[in-house]
């Protein structure tokens, strides 16, 4: 055991929902820790499959230098910062110790925690915390913030607030025209049903196709935000604090864990459930769509992705519920909020105190 807080470092890539769930375990921890970022060679998952530990799979003239001395902790996520970790642990003389978000491609023993979810299907191990939701940094100051900016444009709408969360394809997910059209004729009975206004924002992964056709399905007071990267002010933080209830598509994870992270009532929209096999609809027919269901049937168990098992264990915790034709004018009830973040910390924390 140690009386000071550990030497930590933080590896961050190119994926924002990795860097978020690295820096939100960083932060609710509460010590210094020091950011390394990394750029990839485009062909790093052929040396990480074949070296393990290594550097060859990042760009060193782009990346952060990795020089002692060497950190007691090191927080990751990610297939690519897997090989880095390990690389840091073995230069440290095996002081290092590596907490990990998600599943890992390496051994699990490899590594001192696993904080994983739902939608991997690791086992139950001493070294595997098994967290409900990803984690997230979204907090309260944050939201109020946003929430004052926008209260008064969005004060216009009646109360209550649904606010709805589209997001687009992902995996085996295809956000198709026709999915889009169903969601919102559902969405807006649910708003009717409430007497509700909408409050709507589309994502980076919405078909500008799907947005339109979800749009046409709308007569109820609605406030519309077309998600575009450039735009500075975004009302995304202000819906979380101000909605009384949310409608989130299915295949978003961000969505979806700071939608129920508020406690709010949520409803889930999984547009993958169709009355025919998936391979009488054009739209899955999209490369990724394609791989993900080849993985899913041939591929090592632990290598899986379902995020579907993610969805059904909100729904039976209570925290959520299916939105469907029978799911209309049946409210879902508020939830005690599950800390999955504090959680992780105290397990963190264990390995040092």
């Amino acid at each position: 055991m140690q009386s000071k807080p550990p030497r930590v470092w933080v590896l961050l890539g190119h994926k924002a929902g990795d860097n978020n769930q690295v820096l939100a375990l960083a932060d609710q921890l509460g010590w210094p820790y020091e950011r390394k970022h990394f750029v990839y060679r485009r062909f790093e998952i052929l040396s990480n499959r074949l070296l393990g530990v290594t550097l060859a799979g990042i760009k060193p003239q782009h990346s952060s230098e990795l020089s002692a001395p060497w950190p007691e902790l090191v927080i990751s996520a990610g297939r690519r910062n897997e090989p880095v970790a390990r690389w840091i642990k073995q230069q440290s003389g095996g002081v290092s110790r590596l907490v990990h978000m998600g599943r890992p491609w390496a051994a699990l023993e490899v590594f001192d925690l696993l904080v994983t979810t739902p939608q991997y299907f690791l086992p139950e191990k001493e070294n595997i915390l098994h967290n409900q939701l990803p984690l997230h940094r979204v907090d309260e100051e944050k939201i109020n913030q946003s929430v004052t900016e926008w209260q008064q444009q969005l004060q216009a709408f009646p109360r209550p607030y649904i606010a709805v969360l589209l997001g687009g394809n992902s995996g085996p997910y295809t956000f198709s025209a026709a999915s889009a059209k169903k969601m919102g004729q559902l969405v807006n009975q649910l708003a009717r049903s409430q007497q509700a206004s909408l409050l709507i924002s589309s994502s980076a992964r919405t078909p500008t196709s799907a947005y339109h056709a979800f749009e046409r399905e709308i007569n109820v007071p609605s406030f519309f935000y077309r998600w575009h990267e450039s735009d500075m002010r975004n009302p995304y933080l202000a819906y979380l604090g101000l909605a009384d209830s949310f409608v989130v598509t299915a295949e978003s994870m961000s969505m979806l864990t700071e939608a129920a992270a508020t406690g709010k009532p949520l409803h889930i929209y999984n547009f993958s459930n169709r009355a025919l096999p998936w391979w009488c609809y054009w739209s899955n027919y999209r490369f990724n769509a394609l791989v993900h269901r080849l993985a899913m049937k041939i591929g090592p168990k632990r290598m899986r992705r379902d995020v579907g098992k993610i969805q059904y264990a909100l729904v039976a915790t209570g925290r959520a519920r299916m939105l469907n034709e029978s799911a209309l004018g049946n409210t879902v009830k508020d939830v005690a909020r599950v800390d999955d973040l504090a959680r992780a910390a105290e397990r963190v924390q264990a390995l040092f105190f």
